[in-house]
């Protein structure tokens, strides 16, 4: 029995962990991939007070490791139930099951698709979602980076260290990563494609091509390139919460109040998971309160009467 289980390892999971056990609560924390979530594809962090400079891995290590120390306990290991309308709430595993006072979802999400001819073929042959993993693969050679974001033009910097050319893709005439970045692109010589979609992507055994459109001219042409890095951002991964009566919105995010409460009682939600801005320093403040909320819940302290 936990006082506080909270899903999924990332900024709002680390941090919610740590606030709830200097509160005294007994935590668990599950997370089936590794600990940082989507921190662990950034290269370089510039923009988390109090680092100046720092990979997402170093971050995460930073995060899990104080975590630990405070006294949280993380688990590895893969949700496949979970019973939640039920005041002590229920969680299982393929290993365990585990049982708790109050759950925090920070499940964070998975990278959204492009959903188009040749994605799905050659994933893993030439298609990939993760710049950090997969960038060594692809020295010397040409790669497309597809997206606007901050996200996508921190893809497109680190390969440009590796890659022989990088491109970046945008379906728009601006991107919307900060400035900052979008001035360092040009440092590194990488070439903006805007206006342009990706129709399709070609190949025999490996990508060698993919087919793009100018949305306003509609003019349609091949680029020669050995990789394509998708980077147009994540989807919720709601879909065991959503079956359990947990409100989503129009976008499969899980809706919470200001103190990341969700319609059911002892359910809290924090980070990515719950859309808005998808920034560390977001997810760190969601995590926070959500613990905080979660605290008042289990113990309902005299402070707190309403």
């Amino acid at each position: 029995m936990y006082d506080i289980i909270i899903i999924g390892a990332g900024p709002a999971g680390l941090t919610a962990g740590i606030y709830a056990v200097r509160r005294g609560l007994k935590t668990l924390i599950i997370e089936k991939t590794a600990v940082g979530g989507q921190m662990l594809y950034a290269k370089e962090i510039e923009n988390y007070p109090g680092f100046g400079h720092i990979s997402g891995k170093d971050l995460a290590d930073k995060m899990g490791n104080q975590a630990r120390n405070l006294g949280v306990e993380i688990v590895m290991e893969e949700v496949i139930g979970m019973d939640l309308k039920k005041e002590i709430k229920t969680i299982t595993t393929r290993e365990n099951q585990y049982k708790g006072k109050a759950i925090i979802i920070a499940t964070g999400g998975m990278h959204k698709k492009l959903e188009i001819k040749g994605e799905e073929e050659f994933a893993g042959r030439g298609v990939s979602f993760c710049a950090i993993c997969d960038a060594p693969f692809f020295k010397d050679k040409i790669v497309a980076v597809i997206g606007g974001s901050d996200s996508a033009v921190n893809d497109a910097l680190y390969l440009s260290e590796i890659a022989k050319k990088t491109c970046l893709i945008h379906r728009r005439e601006h991107l919307k990563a900060e400035e900052v970045g979008q001035e360092k692109l040009l440092e590194r010589g990488v070439e903006l494609i805007l206006n342009t979609v990706v129709e399709q992507i070609l190949g025999n055994n490996f990508v060698n091509s993919i087919s793009i459109r100018d949305v306003k001219t509609d003019e349609i042409k091949k680029l020669e390139v050995n990789g394509v890095f998708v980077s147009i951002g994540v989807v919720p991964s709601t879909v065991m919460e959503k079956s359990e009566g947990v409100e989503v919105d129009e976008r499969e995010h899980i809706v919470a109040n200001k103190d990341r409460e969700t319609n059911i009682p002892g359910v809290f939600a924090a980070g990515d998971v719950t859309g808005g801005i998808m920034q560390i320093s977001t997810a760190v403040g969601e995590g926070c309160i959500a613990a905080l909320s979660a605290y008042k819940y289990i113990k309902k302290p005299y402070w707190n009467k309403k």
